[in-house]
């Protein structure tokens, strides 16, 4: 199954597109297509690296401190939500008066940013949630005012097919009623509801057995997952970071707080664990900014399961100028069609002609969020070393958003499509891939997703297969998104001559320049005397 049909808004406009623009369906009116575009560079930096050969003093340290900061974040968090919308500056410095003196000025500068980080990111997931509520309820109340089993198209859904189902359905409205009411008045109040520890986790306190834990496992798991040991970054301060330090030759060093400065083993209330960390990835990039004195945030954090502790390194890069389109297509593009299960890319010329054959990059988006992560990473690294290959400075890959199409109730008991729809990386990949592609010195464009299963089997599935490999439909859907951020249409060529020599059949579907003059008009008229440049046998 394409996912033309999926991609497309629900706003449509009765516009017929040009000739340029693909084949259009008689008396089918076709939604307006947005302009390619280039999208930006992600500016914050992340990497990761593994604490080894941590002594059993270390660990101790490290967990007190984790637990007292920990401890201190969790009050400041109840502190904060229980302000709400009267929360004001005053009050935030006064919050930070409070922890200073039982942990550090940096401590609790650090803890009082991410709180409010926290309960912002928490308001717009409200709200996120809210709007997931009106469309439920909208398509739901739209299907009960119809007739029994009456047929729908592909821009609304029918009526449900038995009173049943319209029973079920109008038992499950009120419930979202009811659902919004709540969350609405939640909005209205300022307040939030926040799990430190993940709400999936204390939830799974509830079936230990399920998840295949005991109650000692969960536990430890629970504690770790609430401990607060990250610190802000300050430039031109030593190494970047006073709270937590880290030298260029992998030193660790934290300030203890206030009540747990007897821990120390170096001046100024410090201690420095024994063990050393190295980073593999940018790490010539992070001893640069070290050794420069830049702001670097850092962030130890330990994985209970496995019994190990890592630190994570994060900095912001300068706002970089963002390539010009016309610089992008330059030396054509690899044009990508993301999948749920693969992405198919395909490399075009400047013409929007296809070179060679296409490659297909698959993974496998099942299991836990580690394995899915590391999945996407090993087929974007992939395609990414395939398109230096191949000489292209641009990617092309489509504006795709199904967060309207996921809902319940607007597929209905269409399941395998939901599912299917769901599967598709579609956010995450194209932060992940902008990212990944500014490392290769690659640009990154986006196109509209309208019509390009469609478009790309009509026009390029046959004359691109041969008999020895046939060319799929996700392949010839790719080669419309790469001629639409190159600026072509869909069409493969021109139309076929009308039968006859006039313009009786219409006007000829020239792919003439978008600015070329008159190239929409008529065919001129022939005065002059036509002639043969042989002539006939016995003239």
């Amino acid at each position: 199954m394409g996912k033309g049909a999926a991609c497309r808004r629900s706003a449509t406009v009765a516009v017929r597109l040009p000739d340029r623009s693909g084949m259009a369906e008689p008396g089918r009116p076709l939604r307006s297509i947005a302009a390619p575009f280039v999208v930006a560079q992600a500016q914050g930096v992340s990497i990761r690296a593994r604490i080894k050969g941590l002594t059993s003093r270390d660990e101790e340290v490290l967990c007190r401190v984790g637990a007292h900061l920990g401890s201190l974040a969790g009050r400041d968090l109840a502190a904060r939500c229980a302000d709400g919308l009267a929360h004001t500056a005053q009050r935030w410095a006064e919050r930070k008066r409070n922890l200073t003196g039982e942990s550090s000025s940096r401590w609790a500068g650090t803890i009082t940013k991410a709180t409010h980080d926290q309960w912002a990111l928490s308001r717009r997931s409200q709200v996120a949630h809210l709007n997931t509520l009106d469309a439920a309820i909208g398509t739901i109340e739209h299907r009960l005012a119809l007739p029994l089993g009456e047929k729908g198209s592909k821009r609304a859904p029918g009526g449900y097919r038995s009173r049943s189902e319209w029973f079920a359905k109008s038992r499950r409205l009120a419930l979202l009623k009811e659902r919004r009411t709540k969350v609405a008045a939640d909005r209205d109040a300022g307040r939030v509801r926040v799990a430190r520890g993940t709400r999936r986790l204390a939830n799974t306190r509830h079936h230990l057995k399920e998840a295949g834990l005991s109650e000692k496992q969960w536990r430890e798991r629970w504690e770790a997952a609430r401990w607060f040991l990250s610190a802000d970054g300050e430039s031109g301060k030593r190494y970047g970071n006073e709270t937590i330090r880290i030298t260029p030759d992998g030193q660790i060093s934290l300030k203890l707080p206030s009540p747990l400065a007897e821990l120390a083993n170096a001046p100024h209330g410090r201690y420095v664990l024994t063990s050393k960390v190295s980073f593999a990835h940018r790490g010539r990039e992070w001893a640069d900014r070290v050794e420069a004195d830049r702001a670097t945030a850092y962030r130890l954090h330990l994985d209970a399961d496995r019994g190990r502790w890592y630190v994570d390194a994060a900095w912001q890069r300068p706002p970089v100028r963002i390539l010009p389109l016309e610089a992008a297509r330059a030396a054509g593009m690899v044009a990508v069609d993301t999948n749920a299960d693969h992405l198919a890319a395909w490399r075009l010329d400047v013409h929007g002609n296809p070179i060679g054959r296409p490659e297909r990059f698959d993974y496998d988006l099942s299991g836990a969020s580690e394995h899915r992560d590391a999945q996407l990473r090993h087929a974007l690294t992939r395609l990414l070393h395939w398109t230096c290959r191949t000489g292209a400075k641009a990617i092309a890959v489509e504006d795709l958003d199904f967060a309207e199409a996921k809902t319940r109730e607007k597929h209905g008991r269409n399941r395998r499509f939901r599912q299917l729809i769901s599967g598709i990386p579609t956010s995450r990949l194209k932060t992940r891939l902008a990212s990944m592609a500014a490392e290769h010195d690659l640009a990154l464009v986006a196109v509209d997703p309208a019509y390009t299963s469609r478009w790309g089997a009509q026009h390029w599935q046959k004359p691109t297969s041969t008999p020895q490999r046939k060319t799929t439909r996700h392949e010839a859907a790719s080669l419309v998104i790469g001629r639409r951020a190159l600026g072509h249409g869909a069409r493969r060529r021109t139309a076929p001559p009308p039968h006859h020599r006039s313009d009786g059949a219409g006007h000829r579907a020239v792919q003439a320049c978008r600015r070329g003059p008159e190239r929409e008009g008529t065919r001129p008229t022939r005065t002059d005397v036509r002639t043969r440049s042989v002539h006939p046998p016995g003239a």
